[in-house]
Parts: structure tokens; C-alpha cells; sequence
């Protein structure tokens, strides 16, 4: 069982960063859809997701590994021109 005052600590860092992990999922996902579909604008949505990774990653919502992984699949996926 947590101490009260970890408790306290996890649930604001819970609140700081939940915003900001939903808004890089769903640019994600709109990039991966953007080039799923092959609009024109897929480079710039994945110029969009690429850089809500980076912002993640600096202020510690998630790793910089797991945001370098992503950023790796979503440019091979540009790459290659297909989505899924």
C-alpha cells in the first residue's frame, strides 16, 4: 500500500501527464491514417506526431526509446507508402 503522500505525488503526475500521452496517441493514429488512406497531407501529419513524441518524450510522459520506436515505425510506414 502506498504511503499517502506517494499517493498524492502519483495522482498529479498522473493528471500532468494524461493530456499530454491521449494528444500523441491521437496524432498518431491520424497519421497512420492519413497514410493508410494516401492523402498528400500523410508528411505533414507525421511531421505532427513526430514532433508530440518529442515533446513527450522531453518532458518524461513517456521514454525516449518507446518515442524513437514510434517515430521509426510511423517513417518506415510513410516510407513504404501503406498503412495498417
Amino acid at each position: 500500500m502506498p504511503s499517502e503522500k506517494s499517493a498524492r505525488v502519483a495522482a498529479k503526475k498522473t493528471q500532468r501527464n494524461r493530456p499530454i500521452r491521449t494528444a500523441t496517441r491521437t496524432y498518431v493514429k491520424r497519421a497512420q491514417d492519413a497514410i493508410a488512406d494516401g492523402e498528400p497531407e500523410a508528411a505533414e501529419s507525421v511531421k505532427r506526431a513526430i514532433r508530440a513524441l518529442d515533446k513527450a518524450a522531453v518532458k518524461g510522459v513517456i521514454h525516449p526509446n518507446n518515442a524513437a520506436r514510434r517515430k521509426s515505425r510511423l517513417m518506415a510506414r510513410v516510407n513504404r507508402g501503406e498503412g495498417g
